[in-house]
């Protein structure tokens, strides 16, 4: 059990991190504890969040994509009670800053950029997977794109890589590229190739304060948060009479 009380340490994926650090400060307040971030990435290896929570490590709030906490929960990592939708989030990609912008607001302009591109960065969460074992495919240009897609692991943002001129397009999280200086033309994916995914908070099996924790999550669901994962690049979902919207 989590002996630090004073404390509520957070585990969040890249998604909802420029959300969640935004929201502290309104946390404290709420809870009167310290919160202490203890990842913005979902990580990959040993320092995965999932391989972190296996380990038993000391955690008060996980907030990953919907499949994953839900798979935390049936593994007994994150309590099933005070399981909570926040966001929903869409894919965006960037170039580098001062380059020009490349056309993607149809399938056909995605398809010719992606194979005009030199190289192309995707990360550990939904969105590499989603780019590389779905959307290339659905394009038919699997097998000219694949080989010039980089995965970018170690919790570092696809857009820092970007900024350094390392990689001609990137794709990530709209709410994960916005924050990163040095990056531009931050974009969505055309809607009908466009993937949405949900992103929940939940209380983890370790925590020593549950009830702050649950507090948190319903502050996260609330009216209040909106404004601020709104900003953030992400879709809020507000609690309404105890039903999400």
């Amino acid at each position: 059990m989590n002996t630090m009380t004073n404390e509520i340490r957070v585990m969040t994926s890249g998604a909802f991190t420029a959300a969640h650090l935004e929201l502290i400060p309104r946390l404290e307040r709420l809870t009167k504890k310290t919160i202490v971030t203890a990842s913005t990435s979902v990580g990959t290896g040993e320092n995965s969040i999932a391989n972190r929570l296996k380990r038993g490590e000391i955690v008060d709030i996980v907030i990953v994509a919907d499949t994953l906490l839900r798979q935390f929960i049936d593994e007994g990592l994150v309590l099933a009670e005070g399981y909570t939708p926040v966001a929903r989030s869409t894919i965006g990609m960037a170039v580098r800053e001062g380059t020009p912008k490349p056309d993607i607001s149809t399938v056909d302009a995605l398809k010719r950029t992606l194979l005009q591109a030199k190289s192309i960065g995707y990360s550990a969460s939904v969105n590499g997977q989603y780019l590389t074992t779905e959307l290339v495919q659905r394009l038919g240009i699997a097998d000219q794109v694949l080989s010039k897609c980089r995965f970018i692991g170690g919790g570092e943002r696809v857009g820092a890589v970007v900024a350094r001129g390392e990689l001609d397009i990137g794709f990530q999280q709209m709410s994960e590229l916005l924050p990163v200086p040095g990056i531009a033309h931050i974009t969505p994916l055309p809607s009908e190739l466009q993937k949405v995914t949900l992103f929940s908070a939940g209380v983890a099996a370790s925590s020593g304060d549950p009830d702050a924790a649950r507090a948190v999550i319903r502050f996260l669901a609330s009216a209040e948060a909106a404004h601020v994962i709104t900003k953030s690049g992400l879709e809020p979902i507000v609690e309404k009479n105890g039903r999400q919207a």
